[in-house]
């Protein structure tokens, strides 16, 4: 019943197109003593004290980690070694499931259901082939993939040998996972199983993915991704020249959709975007294709919006196929459209007590708390209206999605991991 109540909560939000991801929160009093407890327990304390003293292993476990390549679709050997971590570093039980996600469970002391997650994703935008070896520049360390999400991972390793080191235990069970698919093409499968088919009772999630300390995300930002892919009977340029051209006809899909999209995201409507981020097809110079492809990313704040977007583009190629078709080539093109990810938008309102748990954590450590949106794993348990926030890796770092990728561990970089650990608790509940 809570979430379903949420969900209206959200519904309500997005039809007053409210933005509440980007307004400047408050954090109630209640949350910010509640915190400021929980960072003065004894265990607490110790667990802190053992997150600063095992940096050391820390960056060797991120160093391990980046060093296995995990494209998405391909993050099975990664998780294989993220398990042995889980299991050295002491679980009460593991195991992956159908999609590939490694769950650590950490059985609480209260018998409640409903299971609080905090995760980190395996996978990296880089193929298969990609050089992953982490080079030493001073303190630096540079490889693809080393912030983002990689970091995370060891993050999740600390913070667990930490609680055991502490011997802290919590009322509710708390699932430790490396997910699958956050990546590109992945289209949150990891996610989207654990929340849709695994039957898991998931009462809350908190998600490890960005950049520096005081970011949260509390909304997720929607996107619908298509490939169309236009056939023709192919030719010689010369020879065959009147015949329909695939490249010509998807030139003239991209003009149609560009003009309408453009006109519908300029209107005043919360932010909507579009692009073209690839296009090929074609065998040499002086052939007519016989196949052109292109794919297509949208974007949107409101899923109306979202849905608005989609439903022009759709339009738009067949609009544009027909047009073509029609303006005296010999013979015609036909077209295929595949969608190739649907990521929801949701967002949840500040007052959530996650939401405040986590704005109150990142307070005590000195950071103002900044809500935002983004496209991350929690886009699926917020568009269901389960409460989930999205918090930084902490450290320095630059170069995500780049080949010249860094990461430089600072004081910041023993905060991240006593935050996560902070809200874990303070959302699962230390046993007395």
């Amino acid at each position: 019943m809570k979430h379903f109540t949420l969900s209206i909560l959200i519904a309500v939000g997005f039809l007053s197109n409210t933005v509440l991801a980007q307004e400047s929160a408050t954090i109630e009093k209640k949350y910010t003593k509640e915190i400021e407890r929980l960072a003065k327990n004894r265990q607490v304390k110790e667990a802190f004290g053992h997150i600063k003293a095992q940096m050391d292993q820390t960056t060797k476990d991120l160093i391990t980690l980046t060093e296995v390549l995990a494209p998405p679709f391909m993050e099975d050997e990664k998780g294989r070694v993220f398990a042995k971590m889980l299991e050295d570093a002491g679980v009460d039980s593991i195991w992956t499931d159908k999609v590939g996600n490694v769950i650590g469970l950490r059985k609480g002391t209260s018998g409640e259901s409903g299971y609080v997650g905090v995760d980190a994703h395996l996978d990296v935008v880089f193929p298969e082939g990609t050089d992953v070896t982490v080079k030493k520049v001073g303190d630096t360390l540079k490889a693809p993939g080393i912030g983002d999400d990689t970091r995370g991972l060891a993050m999740l390793i600390s913070m667990l040998k930490a609680m055991n080191k502490a011997k802290i235990q919590t009322k509710k069970d708390v699932l430790i996972v490396g997910t699958v698919g956050e990546e590109g093409l992945g289209d949150l499968r990891g996610m989207k199983y654990i929340f849709n088919e695994s039957g898991l009772d998931i009462d809350s999630w908190i998600a490890i993915d960005g950049g520096s300390l005081g970011r949260i995300s509390n909304a997720g930002l929607g996107s619908k991704r298509y490939k169309l892919i236009v056939k023709g009977q192919g030719g010689h340029s010369w020879g065959a020249f009147g015949l329909a051209n695939p490249h010509h006809a998807l030139g003239k899909a991209i003009d149609v959709f560009s003009k309408e999209a453009w006109e519908y995201t300029s209107g005043n409507i919360p932010k909507t975007s579009f692009n073209v981020g690839r296009i090929g097809g074609g065998t040499s110079v002086n052939s007519i294709p016989f196949e052109s492809w292109m794919e297509v990313d949208m974007r949107a704040i409101d899923p109306k919006n979202l849905d608005g977007i989609e439903a022009i583009f759709k339009a738009s190629v067949e609009k544009a196929i027909s047009e073509y078709n029609a303006s005296g080539v010999r013979g015609e093109v036909t077209y295929e459209l595949i969608k190739i990810g649907d990521r929801p938008s949701g967002e949840l309102p500040a007052s959530l007590p996650l939401i405040q748990r986590t704005m109150a954590a990142t307070q005590y450590f000195g950071e103002t708390p900044r809500l935002g949106r983004g496209s991350t794993n929690i886009n699926i348990p917020v568009s269901k209206g389960i409460p989930a926030v999205c918090i930084g890796r902490g450290g320095q770092g630059g170069g995500a999605h780049s080949l010249h990728e860094w990461y430089l561990n600072d004081e910041e970089a023993d905060e991240s991991i006593q935050l996560a650990l902070l809200i874990t608790l303070s959302q699962a509940g230390l046993a007395k």
